[in-house]
């Protein structure tokens, strides 16, 4: 027993941390075990519980909670699909329908009867014929007529071409305006001022003259020819010609509302 005690203190005394300038390394500063014990605790990774199953549900029922504006940009609206949907079906049919588009298309040889059929529904001819009639009627009601239709197709072509440059709309096909259309302002496609032209002509003199069956049968398909003309020879959609057979037969009611007597047209004529 006295050997091994002796052996100890021997060893004891040629350890270097026993002695006394080393000392304070291996005991730690008093109050200040705990603190870091507890430091060590906060940041390991091991010592955090675990999330339960109702903050993790919380976090997905906020995480879904998406604000609608958020909701309407990844998200499109039913109104713009069926918008976009109609809008790529309305460009299909009408390039289908566009047979004298150019001179390679399948009924290229026809396309000069159908650009005469467009052309009788321009407004320079009516306009220029109304007028030529109005000089040569002779009796008051004649005028009166011809006077109010020469004031529906002057609000035809303000309309038209006050739309068209607002909508800007260009055709099925690259097609350049011709002569006639830059005098009427009768340049973008939408609405077609040929159908919106037709429709109101036709419903005017179905409203004010005395017509036969048969000629009111070939003046209503007159008006369905001049809109169809329109999309074969590619200068305007589909929808582009139902929107000014819609705008014509407004513009006969506003002219109907606004229809000026006799003895106005006369003031007017005369002051002329």
């Amino acid at each position: 027993m006295p050997a091994s005690q002796s052996r100890a203190r021997a060893r004891d005394r040629n350890n270097v941390l026993n002695r006394a300038e080393f000392l304070s390394l291996n005991q730690p500063p008093k109050g200040t075990q705990e603190p870091r014990s507890s430091g060590r605790k906060a940041s390991g990774p091991s010592t955090q519980p675990p999330p339960s199953a109702g903050d993790g549900a919380r976090e997905r029922r906020q995480s879904q909670q998406l604000p609608e504006e958020d909701c309407m940009q990844l998200n499109p609206s039913f109104k713009g699909i069926a918008f976009n949907s109609l809008l790529a079906i309305d460009i299909c049919m009408s390039k289908r329908l566009g047979v004298c588009a150019g001179r390679a298309a399948s009924w290229a040889s026809a396309r000069s009867m159908v650009k005469l059929i467009g052309i009788t529904g321009h407004g320079i001819p009516w306009i220029g014929g109304t007028i030529l009639c109005l000089v040569r009627s002779s009796t008051l009601a004649g005028q009166e007529v011809l006077m109010n239709l020469l004031l529906a197709l002057l609000l035809d072509i303000m309309t038209v071409a006050g739309v068209q440059k607002l909508i800007k709309r260009r055709g099925p096909y690259e097609m350049s305006p011709g002569l006639l259309d830059y005098l009427t302002m009768d340049i973008y496609a939408f609405p077609a001022g040929h159908a919106s032209r037709a429709a109101m002509v036709s419903k005017f003199f179905l409203s004010h003259l005395v017509l036969a069956v048969p000629l009111r049968v070939l003046l209503v398909l007159w008006a369905f020819c001049v809109g169809l003309s329109r999309v074969m020879i590619g200068r305007h959609h589909i929808t582009d010609v139902i929107s000014g057979f819609i705008i014509g037969y407004f513009q006969f009611r506003l002219v109907e509302l606004v229809w000026m007597s006799s003895n106005t047209c006369q003031m007017l004529i005369s002051a002329w």
